[in-house]
């Protein structure tokens, strides 16, 4: 038995409850994607009791180390698998996110393809409303009407007609 079902067993049978429904169903928004178990296992360790604020080794308060670490890996993967000198691993949201690699990758009024927010894309790909649509030159690409799947015809075509310097998924 847990120690959570033997302190909170309502909380603990709503937990159960909802990784029942997460294992049983296929949750096609992005933001809400499935992570690893070694994610999820990283998110219940101790450093979901600490708050780090402010960048390594330039904490606002002390007994940061540990996050340092963990941060600096972060870091490090980041620019090697971005090749690029410098990466910041902190967004404060899925949308700011998105505008700073939209401002670390392109120039105003560049063409990007950008899933529909009509097949499950989000604001910042593209749409009107949001800075992306405003500041780029977004291409809608959707899905396959028969599979519900991302229509690959349609992003390939859609590529080699308008060129474009990014394709945004997920």
């Amino acid at each position: 038995m847990s120690y959570l079902s033997q302190t909170d067993p309502e909380v603990s049978r709503v937990l159960y409850m909802e990784g029942k429904r997460q294992s049983e169903t296929i949750n096609l928004i992005a933001s809400e994607n499935y992570v690893s178990r070694a994610v999820l296992e990283a998110e219940g360790s101790f450093l979901t009791n600490k708050y780090a604020e402010g960048y390594p080794n330039r904490r606002y308060y002390g007994g940061c180390e540990n996050m340092d670490i963990v941060e600096n890996l972060a870091i490090q993967r980041a620019k090697e698998l971005f090749h690029a000198e410098h990466a910041n691993v902190q967004p404060h949201s899925g949308a700011q996110a998105n505008m700073a690699a939209y401002y670390a990758l392109l120039d105003y009024g560049d063409t990007v393809l950008g899933m529909s927010l009509g097949h499950g894309g989000h604001l910042t790909h593209g749409d009107k409303v949001s800075f992306s649509g405003k500041s780029y030159n977004f291409i809608p690409y959707g899905l396959n009407r028969e599979t519900e799947r991302i229509d690959y015809q349609e992003v390939e075509r859609l590529t080699l007609k308008h060129k474009p310097k990014l394709i945004v998924s997920g």
